[in-house]
């Protein structure tokens, strides 16, 4: 479920499959199961680039821990979602920090200090008597 690569995809099947220690079959179906998207060229040779070096990392990791293909395609859909909810959010806070500063900006402005200001005291009305 790798999102589509920049233009830094440079190595072949063969150099990527020894770079990442694993056969290029496998390498064919990670390609089938949706799990790497490397780049092709205009004759349709693949290339593939570090951001898939690393895609294939998190891959083996999550295959040696025991998780099938499937799994392993969902997980790293999830990633994604999370990096991108991260993102969001970090945006959301960064917005609602910047609403809270200019929020106490205005107050600032509106406030009148303590030793200018004229303080006037009116006693309470006494209930009469009757």
């Amino acid at each position: 479920m790798s999102t589509p690569q920049p233009m830094n995809a440079v190595y072949v099947i063969s150099v990527f499959a020894e770079l990442a220690g694993v056969h290029p079959q496998t390498l064919r179906n990670y390609e089938r199961s949706g799990l790497l998207s490397p780049q092709r060229t205009s004759g349709g040779s693949r290339r593939f680039s570090d951001e898939d070096l690393v895609a294939l990392r998190r891959i083996q990791d999550l295959t040696g821990e025991g998780v099938n293909l499937e799994g392993v395609k969902r997980i790293m859909a999830l990633d994604i979602e999370l990096a991108t909810l991260r993102d969001e959010m970090r945006s959301l806070l960064d917005e609602a920090r910047d609403t809270v500063e200019q929020t106490h900006r205005q107050y600032r402005r509106d406030l009148v200090p303590v030793q200018n200001a004229l303080a006037i005291v009116v006693e309470p009305r006494r209930a009469r008597s009757r």
